[in-house]
């Protein structure tokens, strides 16, 4: 029988989307956290700066690069305190044949990702 994703899975997978694209873009990991509602994701240092990283997982009609600015506010004010630079990374998920459906454990699915937005 179909099986939907939970919302940890699809936070995980959105985490593994987001994570090989810091890896590609030569991050080097120091924090990560997989845990829902627990922020920033990822903690990571590139060029000797340090980056928070706060990873969402959206669902069709929600639009994968809108956040919310009050968490992203308070997050970005715990980072200046260790002069770090916040990004938001959103990953639109979606059924592998339609978009608009859940994703389905152990088939394809469809992902809509712009890259980190600095905040």
């Amino acid at each position: 029988m179909a099986q939907e994703l939970t919302a940890q899975e699809l936070h995980n997978l959105a985490m593994n989307i987001v994570g090989k694209d810091l890896e590609t873009q030569g991050f080097e990991f120091l924090g990560v956290n997989s845990k829902l509602n627990r922020n920033p994701q990822f903690v990571a240092l590139k060029d000797k700066n340090l980056h928070f990283v706060v990873v969402r997982a959206v669902a069709y009609p929600d639009d994968a690069d809108r956040y919310d600015p009050e968490l992203l506010k308070k997050i970005k004010k715990h980072a200046e305190k260790f002069e770090a630079k916040t990004f938001y990374a959103g990953v639109g998920l979606g059924h592998g044949s339609d978009y608009g459906k859940p994703v389905i454990k152990d088939e394809a699915y469809t992902m809509i990702y712009n890259g980190l937005q600095e905040i």
